[in-house]
């Protein structure tokens, strides 16, 4: 079993069902957010909620992994009008190292560039919040998974790295 079939095969979701398992029925969308509270975090799931449409289109799945439990995460969720996704409830961080997402450095999570676009996705309605669920050193990430291959990604630099999703999704015929 090579490494990537090993790490799908034993990272679930609050399902119970392995990446591994979801990804042999429709290709995956797995979003490794950044803290609740985040205001990238927050810009995330604006911009995947309006994403909904063309993933369905696609058959895509989307599946979240957080750094909350998943009765905090559902509640979460709902404000973005999600009701069709998996999550991963992963308080430790455990899959996001698995997935080779670390923790960010100072620049990345701080620098000049990283508080211009916060405020630019403030003034956009993603408010911040000073409540924080998980840990504010974690860097996000996006995989595309399909048939149990990694067969896109995008690894943020800075935490305010803004996804091209069309682009990520593009490998996946409707």
């Amino acid at each position: 079993m090579d490494k990537t079939t090993e790490i799908l095969s034993t990272t679930y979701t609050s399902s119970g069902a392995s990446l591994n398992d979801l990804s042999m029925e429709h290709p995956l969308l797995v979003v490794f957010l950044r803290h609740f509270g985040c205001v990238f975090c927050k810009e995330a799931l604006s911009d995947l909620s309006k994403k909904n449409a063309s993933l369905d289109l696609k058959g895509i799945k989307l599946v979240f992994a957080h750094m909350s439990d998943h009765e905090t995460a559902t509640e979460y969720f709902k404000q973005y009008n999600f009701s069709s996704y998996h999550d991963i409830a992963d308080p430790d961080c455990e899959v996001y190292e698995k997935f080779g997402l670390t923790k960010g450095s100072f620049g990345q999570l701080f620098g000049l560039t990283v508080m211009i676009r916060g405020v630019q996705a403030n003034l956009q309605g993603n408010a911040w919040s000073l409540k924080q669920i998980g840990d504010g050193f974690q860097m996000p990430g996006i995989f595309l998974i399909n048939q149990g291959k990694i067969e896109e990604s995008f690894i943020h630099d800075k935490v305010s790295d803004k996804p091209d999703y069309d682009n990520l999704i593009s490998c996946c015929a409707a």
